[in-house]
């Protein structure tokens, strides 16, 4: 057991005691979407695809503007939100590692269902996992989860009538999917997992993780065919005159939206939504998948890239959360957070401390309506296609793509949110200091290796001024003022 480790549990016994002073806590349910982008959803300005009942979350609650995911990938990007570390220091950066391993959580990384479960929680997670491997202790059982069912990794979580699945420890075989069958639909499997949960749970403050596979394509099937969107029917889009692939992505993002609404009706149905925390996101930007195209649906909004990019496409997300009679229904809010800001965010409302050392920074006052402490910087970085890393600092955001000799871009997002205009050589000093920071926001991983080469340019650093330095500063406190509206 690691020094790191060994604090936090030794914090949690004593949190036991604040836990028991606590007479309301949140029963706190994450539903996490799959390749969903920003401008996918009818309260983020979709215009062709239904989505009424997440649209009814956000009328009914705080819709953000500026969240991110933990990654442009999905198993990165999920390690972010279970462990509160950023893609610099969590212990998974990459859907592989070397060699094109996967890498798993061990027994010394922290995840916010452990964290919850100090407080006393129920906790089950029904969906795709994507952080540990069978045979190891990266599992859901081995990582604070009761109860788990799904999929390990990205590559099983692929197919949408499976053949075999996980249910806790033991590896089941949906009878309704064997010979060729196609009659028990994966995320159906989910939904009707988290409803049994939540029936066993009520009498009780519960942690349900909900990551749907939807709308992420059979990335095979793509390939081969051409559309990997695997659907038992196109529902309201039957008679569009789309290819089938765009009928398909619009059909699972519907359905995503009809098991939303069914958790969210459950949850009233048990009369425990005046004490229930819901909260709404994906793990990264959209995707190209066979012959269909993110700029179809205008899925990433006004944002450039898509998945695997860290543009702002590949990263921001849609986020809406949802608690009535604590948050107050119908705001927008613009302030930044990040995946990584989840677990200290569930400990606080849970009233229990959390490892030291963090990335994240609660985001509780935020849900309140009060201005919440925020982290200095924002930092990203990639494995997927080569290294690549990005930094936010209040309006300012640098993405360095590649290694040493690559240029750093720099744009402004509150005057081009699109990223469309590179301002790098009106701000070089600026430039300088977020790269210098690229650097330190990140420790070497050895599953991820990285040169220094790669993520500092001496000659660049050599020119830095010291003035840069106040400059970016001086963004980062602005930064610390989130507007609500």
């Amino acid at each position: 057991m690691d020094r790191r480790h060994f604090l936090y549990l030794t914090a949690a016994a004593s949190g036991t005691a604040l836990w028991a002073q606590r007479p309301q806590r949140p029963n706190i349910i994450f539903i996490l979407a799959d390749d969903l982008g920003y401008g996918d959803l009818g309260c983020y300005a979709q215009r062709q695809i239904r989505t009424p009942s997440i649209d009814q979350l956000a009328s009914e609650g705080m819709r953000f503007t500026q969240a991110y995911a933990g990654a442009a990938v999905c198993a990165p990007s999920r390690c972010c939100l279970m462990t509160g570390f950023d893609s610099g220091h969590s212990r998974i950066r990459g859907n592989f590692g070397v060699g094109a391993t996967r890498v798993s959580l061990r027994p010394d990384d922290v995840t916010v269902a452990e964290v919850l479960k100090t407080a006393g929680y129920r906790t089950g997670i029904f969906g795709k996992w994507g952080l540990g491997e069978a045979g190891t202790l990266g599992i859901p059982n081995d990582q604070g989860f009761d109860e788990w069912f799904g999929f390990l990794n990205q590559d099983d979580a692929l197919h949408y009538y499976p053949e075999s699945i996980w249910d806790n420890r033991t590896e089941v075989f949906p009878p309704g999917n064997q010979g060729a069958k196609r009659k028990q639909y994966a995320p159906d499997l989910f939904t009707e997992r988290a409803l049994n949960f939540l029936d066993h749970s009520a009498n009780r403050p519960f942690f349900l993780y909900l990551p749907y596979t939807l709308p992420h394509a059979d990335s095979e099937l793509a390939r081969d065919t051409g559309d990997g969107y695997v659907v038992p029917s196109y529902g309201p889009y039957s008679n569009k005159p789309w290819q089938a692939a765009d009928k398909g992505y619009a059909a699972m993002i519907s359905g995503l939206d009809r098991d939303v609404g069914r958790v969210v009706q459950r949850v009233k149905q048990l009369g425990i939504e005046q004490n229930t925390l819901i909260i709404f996101a994906s793990d990264n930007g959209p995707a190209k998948e066979g012959t269909h195209k993110p700029g179809f649906f205008s899925s990433a909004g006004n944002l450039r890239g898509m998945k695997a990019t860290l543009y702002e496409g590949g990263i921001r997300i849609p986020m809406i959360a949802r608690w009535p009679g604590r948050i107050k229904a119908g705001q927008v809010n613009d302030e930044m957070l990040a995946f990584w800001d989840f677990l200290p965010t569930a400990a606080e409302l849970a009233g229990v401390p959390y490892p030291e050392g963090l990335d994240g920074v609660s985001f509780a006052p935020t849900l309140f309506g009060k201005i919440a402490p925020r982290k200095r910087y924002f930092y990203w970085e990639s494995h997927e296609k080569g290294f690549s890393q990005a930094i936010r600092i209040g309006k300012w955001k640098a993405i360095r793509n590649g290694g040493q000799g690559k240029a750093a871009e720099l744009y402004d997002l509150e005057r081009d949110p699109s990223e469309a205009h590179d301002v790098a050589g009106e701000n070089s000093a600026i430039v300088v200091r977020l790269v210098k920071l690229m650097s330190d926001a990140r420790t070497d991983a050895p599953e991820y290796p990285v040169s220094t080469s790669i993520l500092i340019g001496q000659d660049t650093l050599a020119a830095c001024p010291e003035v840069c330095s106040c400059d970016v500063d001086q963004e980062a406190n602005g930064a610390q003022n989130g507007r609500t509206g």
